[in-house]
């Protein structure tokens, strides 16, 4: 028996009897239906307890090219991306020898053995699955669009017997999927048990690492963070949207548009109780966000950073005449239309500083669905409160990918914050309206809303007005008010979410970081700390930034900022935003598009810090040493 011919080679030791903890890659073609076999079998392995991630690797053609999909279990619940694959199903014959090369020293290859693999492919130190795919389903199907579709269901099926996927809850699912198309659901059975009852007959079932059933999901959910940012919108009473098509944001303003076809129609009248308008443009889109803001209505537009670009001027006007603005940016790799189907953290300068002249934005970070969730009314909050654009600043692996996270959970105890807006009863008690002047401690001026009273009517102005929303020229004119802007800015820190900050004994240095990176940090962390690289952590949740986040900064002789772009921006902006010397500053930057993984914080870090280990420490212990393990 030949190696292609599914011969056993030795299993290397890390693979040996490892329950729960494994990573495994499917790579296939784009268009085939490769999407539903890969989240049948994520959403089996979810409702197994066990805590996984998957990463979509796609291309941005509709049909063609290769695509991956990345399934990682973790016992322990961590849930970035992995690099090392201890499986991989290659199911697309133009990337076989990457694929191949890719799988870790003792593991294996599952592909079709319809045809043979090239000799150039054989790998002594892995073995290879060969399953007939394609015969099988030419054999059992009689469409041809429907022989290419099974394919992928039947390595489905292989890999239900090679990990111990409970067979149950994958019929389970597919009752769910096809309640209402019989047809469908016994074809898609059928090909499942083509792959699986081939795979029991001719291989060892299961695999030395496989699945077994635990309880790390009880009060969890699968959700992307593109719809919990929409659901977020939704339950902090945003009515108006407007958008303009581009990938990866396009899902949020859909999901935004199912919610309220649900839930924002008057039940007695049918009629709808909220406005969507597909712009033809991003410009459109935000004037349209501006003009709904400014008639009192919470709006907000969705978009990546060429949509953030075309915005730019508009944003730049409602700064300056300090309208509420609410922007989901879920960013992608740059520039120009750059890597439409990406991930990274691009957006950061552009964002904080978008528009011509002296401008300066609020920034959230949400670095899952979850808080994509739950920032969402503090983001509309900030808006009206300070009258000012924010930003949620998410990217394409939070908002297209499907994570685990807590159960979304809703008090209904919120109350928005409206920001200081005057009614007809307190403009009638004011001598005159001036809309301006007479700022609060925060340095934002009551506002008034069109059709109130006509005592409160102003005129709204990019151009260069004075405190009293005059027309001017008059440079100390314009300036107090564009000083007052900037103080207000400031203002902001105090409300922004709050930096996360986790200290650990014996630390010597910082590692700081935002958004989607936070769960390879983390995970970093705990290893370094293992390896004795004790490490304090810190994610920035906020821009402006909290004076916790300077002090975190100056308490250590240097930190690590970690940051999926290319020039660093998150160091430059606390460079230019905080009193921190560039020396205590050192960047580890991963942009090449995909998800973070661990190891791209851990080697540029045991590079540079030498470990201390007075004896030998578990990463459990080093755990248990957190001398912080609450938020700060």
């Amino acid at each position: 028996m030949t190696n292609t011919d599914n011969e056993r080679r030795p299993v290397s030791p890390l693979l040996r009897n490892r329950v729960n903890d494994f990573a495994f890659k499917l790579a296939n073609v784009n268009g085939t239906g490769s999407a539903s076999a890969n989240s049948l079998l994520m959403q089996a392995i979810f409702r197994m307890g066990i805590p996984v991630s998957g990463k979509n690797l796609f291309p941005s053609n509709i049909q063609g090219l290769p695509t991956w999909y990345e399934i990682r279990v973790n016992r322990d619940g961590h849930v970035a991306r992995a690099l090392d694959y201890d499986l991989m199903v290659a199911m697309n014959s133009q990337t076989y020898a990457r694929d191949v090369a890719e799988v870790r020293q003792g593991g294996y290859l599952l592909y079709d053995s319809t045809w043979p693999l090239d000799p150039s492919l054989i790998r002594k130190d892995i073995t290879n699955l060969g399953v007939p795919f394609s015969q099988m389903c030419n054999d059992s199907f009689q469409d041809p669009r429907e022989r290419i579709l099974m394919k992928n269901i039947a390595y489905a099926g292989a890999l239900v017997a090679l990990l111990n996927v409970d067979m149950g809850l994958v019929e389970e699912l597919l009752d769910e999927k096809f309640a209402s198309k019989k047809a469908l659901r016994e074809s898609n059975l059928k090909s499942i048990k083509l792959g699986y009852d081939y795979a029991r007959k001719h291989f060892e079932c299961p695999l030395p690492f496989h699945l077994e059933k635990m309880n790390a999901n009880g009060d969890k959910i699968l959700i992307d963070g593109n719809t919990a940012a929409a659901l977020g919108c939704l339950y902090a009473g945003a009515t108006v949207a407007a958008w303009y098509p581009i990938t990866p944001s396009t899902s949020c303003m859909d999901a935004f548009k199912e919610f309220c076809e649900k839930y924002r129609k008057d039940p007695e009248t049918g009629e709808n109780n909220f406005c969507i308008l597909q712009a033809e443009d991003e410009l459109g889109a935000i004037g349209m966000v501006i003009g709904a803001s400014w008639n009192g209505a919470r709006a907000f537009t969705s978009t990546s950073g060429p949509g953030v670009s075309l915005m730019n001027e508009l944003l730049g006007l409602a700064y300056y005449a300090e309208i509420p603005v609410v922007l989901v940016d879920v960013q992608r790799v740059g520039p120009s239309t750059g890597m439409p189907t990406r991930t990274q953290q691009g957006d950061v300068m552009a964002a904080a500083y978008a528009s011509h002249g002296d401008t300066k934005h609020i920034l959230v970070f949400p670095a899952n669905p979850a808080e994509c969730f739950d920032m969402a009314p503090a983001v509309f909050d900030l808006a009206e409160k300070f009258q000012t654009p924010v930003f949620m600043m998410t990217d394409l692996d939070i908002g297209m990918n499907d994570w685990v996270v807590p159960r979304l959970k809703w008090t209904g105890t919120y109350e928005p914050n409206r920001g200081t807006v005057l009614n007809a009863e307190q403009l009638a008690k004011v001598a005159k309206y001036q809309r301006y002047n007479n700022w609060d401690a925060d340095f934002v001026a009551a506002r008034t809303l069109p059709g109130v009273a006509s005592k409160g009517a102003f005129f709204t102005r990019g151009s260069g007005h004075n405190k009293f929303g005059g027309y001017t020229e008059t440079p100390d004119e314009y300036q107090e008010v564009t000083d007052r802007l900037l103080k207000k800015h400031k203002a902001a820190a105090k409300y922004v979410p709050a930096p996360l900050i986790k200290k650990r004994e014996g630390s010597r240095f910082g590692i700081v970081t935002i958004g989607g990176c936070d769960a390879a940090v983390q995970e970093a962390v705990e290893i370094l700390a293992a390896r004795g690289i004790v490490a304090d952590f810190m994610r920035i949740r906020g821009f402006p930034f909290d004076e916790r986040v300077e002090n975190f900064l100056m308490s250590h002789s240097f930190n690590f900022i970690v940051e999926q772009n290319r020039d660093a921006q998150l160091k430059t902006l606390l460079t230019l935003e905080t009193n921190v010397p560039k020396d205590r500053l050192r960047s580890i930057l991963a942009y090449g598009g995909f998800p973070l993984s661990a190891r791209h914080v851990i080697e540029p870090i045991a590079s540079q810090v030498e470990p201390v280990m007075p004896h030998a420490v578990s990463g459990a212990d080093h755990v248990r040493k957190v001398i912080s393990d609450s938020w700060e």
